[in-house]
């Protein structure tokens, strides 16, 4: 008899980002190891500059458009007034 538990499933929120071509690979990567995050930064920053290279300064201005609604829903998490029990 073995007292180790069977592995908990991810919730559907990670399963439906695991399920995205390749964000998920590179989330899934990301989760399984930490030092795997430089790598990510590496990577992002060339396709960034390969495509200014393509497209021109018009790749930054999507890439900001694309951070809007995460801008906005970090700024609301971080105002959301939490309660202390205790």
């Amino acid at each position: 008899m073995s007292t180790m538990s069977a592995p908990s499933s991810p919730s559907f929120g990670l399963r439906l980002l695991y399920a995205i071509p390749l964000i998920g690979w590179i989330a899934k990567d990301i989760s399984r190891d930490v030092s795997n995050v430089p790598y990510a930064v590496v990577i992002l920053l060339t396709a960034l500059i390969l495509a200014f290279q393509v497209w021109g300064p018009v790749v930054f201005t999507l890439t900001a458009l694309t951070a809007v609604p995460f801008m906005f829903a970090f700024f609301v998490y971080i105002s959301w007034p939490f309660r202390r029990e205790g």
